[in-house]
């Protein structure tokens, strides 16, 4: 295997280096320490809500807190887990000041960045220099998901020492216009090659990925490192309802049945995302009725009706097209050292 950027920033990963993603929510500091304990970069999902009174900061230093606690590290010691943001809400403006002293009191080993609304300049520009100028003394690196070489080019202008080149087979939000990682992935690499020959970067694969075939296919593209989120979803770690555990064993044929719309979004009243992006989830109840014709304003009441009393039966369930593949509920570490022997596997063979 050649030099590994990743592996040169962040020495306690195994080669090639699986990063869990940083799901609001569902990736949480059990899951980000089993991530890193088997050997690769765990993340926290921090949330969207910047503004000083925010209860989604003060979980996070909660969150941090205990990650370091499973992982066995000492109060002033830099975190080996990293944690990830939205970024498309206002309140981003206050992201340095809010946000940044939690950041710094753990020394997070790296910051993840996604979606923000579009504009010029970017609003990523100010904050990406100023989170390596907080995290210099202990080496924090900048990760940014894109989905479009376009994206991809804007995150290099704003300075990103990482790329997650993200395509649609992914689970959950990404770019509503896009394409699988077998293409975009590559391009990207081309485009690093000729407009930023010399530049530090590593590309980091993630969309459909699921266990070591898929890593060695990442790889083969130009990827450096993965991340697995929904594979991530069904893992004793996560703290999704176990009936949707189930449904994820049970699917099959994951282009088929899950699909990318933004009614996902708006029937469980989470509308506000730019238009930008959209999201990819199971085929169940609720969408089913929407494609039969229920009003929006009949499926949001069925949906709060159903939570209200405990079922699930009409929650999201965000996917990717990978689904087929998942067989089990291991542990969030199984995951991580079961996909690097298979792919070490694959590698040694060819």
């Amino acid at each position: 295997m050649s030099r590994s950027l990743l592996k040169s920033w962040f020495p306690h990963c195994e080669t090639p280096v699986i990063s869990n993603a940083p799901m609001f929510g569902t990736a949480i500091a059990p899951m980000a320490a089993a991530v890193t304990n088997a050997g690769g970069l765990g993340f926290i999902g921090g949330g969207f809500d910047f503004k000083p009174e925010s209860t989604q900061i003060s979980s996070l230093d909660k969150q941090l807190t205990e990650t370091a606690s499973l992982l066995g590290q000492t109060p002033g010691q830099a975190l080996n887990a990293g944690v990830g943001f939205i970024t498309f809400d206002k309140s981003f403006a206050n992201f340095i000041e809010t946000v940044g002293p939690v950041l710094a009191k753990h020394k997070v080993a790296a910051v993840w960045l996604f979606a923000p609304t579009p504009s010029k300049p970017s609003a990523h520009a100010p904050v990406i220099p100023a989170l390596k100028e907080m995290g210099k003394s202990w080496g924090l690196k900048v990760f940014v998901m894109v989905g479009t070489v376009e994206a991809a080019r804007e995150a290099m202008s704003d300075g990103a020492d990482v790329l997650v080149v993200q395509g649609v087979d992914a689970g959950g939000h990404q770019w509503a216009k896009g394409s699988g990682i077998i293409s975009v992935v590559p391009e990207v690499c081309d485009m690093l090659k000729t407009e930023y020959k010399g530049r530090e970067v590593a590309v980091v694969a993630a969309g459909g990925i699921m266990d070591g075939r898929g890593i060695a296919a990442a790889m083969a593209l130009g990827a450096e490192g993965v991340v697995m989120g929904t594979r991530f979803v069904a893992t004793k770690e996560s703290p999704t309802p176990d009936s949707q555990k189930a449904i994820l064993i049970e699917a099959e044929d994951g282009g088929a049945t899950t699909i990318k719309d933004t009614v996902h979004d708006d029937i469980q009243s989470t509308g506000f995302w730019p238009p930008l992006y959209d999201g990819r989830a199971m085929i169940l109840d609720s969408y089913n009725d929407h494609k039969a014709g229920m009003s929006l304003a009949d499926n949001v009441a069925k949906y709060k009706e159903a939570a209200a009393v405990g079922d699930n039966s009409r929650r999201n369930i965000w996917a990717g097209t990978g689904i087929g593949l998942i067989k089990d509920i291991p542990s969030s570490a199984d995951v991580v050292k079961t996909s690097l022997k298979e792919v070490r596997d694959i590698l040694g063979r060819l």
